[in-house]
């Protein structure tokens, strides 16, 4: 995929109001519409892990339609190498276990926003290392398990940029 831009991990710079990271996701189409929503609002999204499918994937490209050549997509394969030089205070992670909503988190320039896998959720041992930076979104009826992950992520990062744009 030629107009695809994808970088390396590198430091943030201020200007970078935060970043959306989706760890090992596995439905293209979620992906596309991820990376779409990232380029309308000009900030990176990290895919960290193994992914479920090719980027080249034509629903990837699809649900991403001709926005690819402006989302910043950068590619992270070791999860523990990536987290491992983010400071705490800068994750957010969001997953249906967690107690605090995510309206209650006070996100800051520079935060990630962090999505786990359709399949399996974010890994047990990112749980074990930070209990008290998950946030999950409501889900009021019972028989529905989860949220699409494309909802979850625009409804945490539109409610990450209504609290840095307020202060």
């Amino acid at each position: 995929m030629t107009d695809l831009n994808l970088n390396n991990l590198e430091s943030i710079p201020g200007d970078i109001i935060f970043s959306v990271v989706l760890v090992e996701p596995q439905i293209p189409p979620n992906t596309g519409n991820i990376a779409r929503m990232t380029a309308a609002l000009n900030v990176p999204l990290y895919l960290v892990g193994a992914l479920g499918f090719d980027l080249s994937d034509k629903h990837a490209r699809r649900a991403g339609l001709d926005y690819w050549k402006y989302a910043d997509v950068r590619l992270q394969p070791d999860i523990e190498a990536f987290f491992s030089g983010i400071p705490a205070e800068k994750l957010h992670f969001f997953s249906k276990f967690a107690e605090r909503n995510y309206t209650e988190a006070a996100y800051s320039r520079g935060d990630f926003l962090v999505f786990g896998s359709e399949i399996s959720g974010l890994p047990k041992w990112i749980f074990d290392k930070h209990p008290d930076r998950f946030v999950s979104l409501p889900i009021f009826q019972k028989k529905v398990r989860s949220l699409n992950l494309s909802s979850a992520a625009a409804a945490g990062a539109y409610e990450a940029l209504r609290q840095i744009n307020a202060s």
